[in-house]
């Protein structure tokens, strides 16, 4: 079934349905003892956004901010521990071939201006985000996070991450809005919101 972009859905009715999903993450029941974090999906699964926005549990300890795994495939998987230092993200991400812009989204905050470049691309021409990840010899070893196919970023675009943390008291939940955009792409300045961080 092929969905549109947005739903025709009265006005509000967008970030109800978003704070209802992140809501019902929170709810769900904990069990007792060690349980393997299942990946959320968001905005994907509701058909909220034209972008691929996905949700997974963050992993707490000693472990660094962010962890990144490239398979054979090119593909790049991205660990977020922490929400901070998205220059060295960014940096290490076009390391591995990845001509990417990372910025990190408050819950409170949006990116602006918008849009960002003058021409975003669909998630059919150019899945930036790739969920579920093919499976491969490997995919059990990794951690819960994002997969993104840098193979999509042709000439003359970028690719644009955003991930923002929400910091809740019983779990912390990390997501991204990730599109390939035209050239040039504009610096990410954080302005107030009352909606999804990571909406457009």
């Amino acid at each position: 079934m092929n969905w549109p972009s947005e739903r025709d859905l009265p006005e509000g009715r967008h970030r109800l349905i978003r704070e209802f999903v992140m809501t019902e993450i929170d709810k769900q029941p904990q069990s007792r003892g060690w349980r393997r974090p299942r990946l959320a999906v968001l905005a994907p699964a509701l058909g909220l956004a034209a972008a691929a926005a996905l949700a997974v549990p963050l992993l707490f300890g000693g472990t660094p901010a962010y962890a990144l795994t490239k398979g054979s495939d090119g593909l790049i998987h991205i660990t977020i521990n922490e929400a901070k230092d998205p220059d060295k993200l960014q940096a290490d991400l076009r390391a591995m071939g990845a001509d990417v812009v990372v910025d990190y989204v408050p819950e409170g905050k949006k990116c602006g201006p918008e849009p960002r470049s003058s021409h975003f691309l669909g998630r059919d021409e150019a899945p930036l985000a790739v969920f579920p990840p093919p499976p491969s010899s490997s995919s059990e070893d990794l951690a819960p996070g994002f997969t993104i196919d840098p193979s999509v970023i042709g000439p003359g675009q970028t690719g644009v991450l955003e991930f923002s943390v929400s910091e809740r008291t019983d779990q912390q939940v990390a997501g991204i809005w990730a599109r390939v955009g035209t050239d040039p792409v504009a610096d990410c300045v954080l302005e107030d919101t009352t909606g999804a961080p990571l909406a457009h």
